[in-house]
């Protein structure tokens, strides 16, 4: 993954190229060349492109890593307060929880949708196999977390323990 110091890097070559474009282009002018127009739209396009690299050096990149959280794919997403990811169906109580907290900090987006509600809500939700051809879809738990605060402190986690009991237990091994 690229850093910030790597997009500053990248901003300042960009940058200088963009000024070398910018002498090639005035020199194009003075000289009239039939390219000098092209060379004032790749001159600007440069000038555009080191802004912005340099804008991604400026901002820091932050990724909240929760320990214990399994990884989940999102099945449902409308960019506004409701969102549905899946879960593995050998997930435990801790793992759930975790893996909550992770997606309330992957999902969280400032230009989310509110509706009149300021908390997104994500479930989790796995399907178990009781019988051969038979698919069952359960909800595990959910999280409440706020729309306005990146960092929420008050997430609401709860887990549907009754569900999470459905779940396949994994073949405990014989103790010697």
């Amino acid at each position: 993954m690229l850093t910030t110091s790597a997009f500053l890097q990248y901003a300042q070559w960009t940058a200088i190229a963009a000024l070398v474009l910018a002498g090639l282009t005035g020199l194009a002018f003075l000289l009239k060349w039939g390219i000098r127009f092209r060379l004032v739209g790749v001159t600007g396009f440069t000038l555009v492109l080191a802004v912005g690299l340099f804008a991604l050096g400026v901002v820091p990149f932050t990724r909240v890593r929760i320990p214990g959280a399994v990884r989940f794919s999102t099945v449902y997403d409308a960019g506004s307060t409701l969102a549905v990811i899946a879960v593995p169906p050998t997930v435990t109580e801790e793992q759930l929880e975790a893996t909550l907290k992770q997606a309330a900090y992957d999902l969280y987006s400032y230009g989310r949708l509110s509706r009149g509600d300021e908390k997104l809500l994500i479930r989790a939700r796995t399907i178990v196999h009781p019988e051969p051809g038979l698919s069952q879809l359960l909800v595990v738990g959910e999280v409440r977390r706020s729309l306005e605060v990146r960092d929420d402190e008050e997430m609401a986690i709860h887990v549907f323990t009754e569900n999470l009991a459905k779940l396949p237990q994994p073949e405990s091994s014989a103790a010697s």
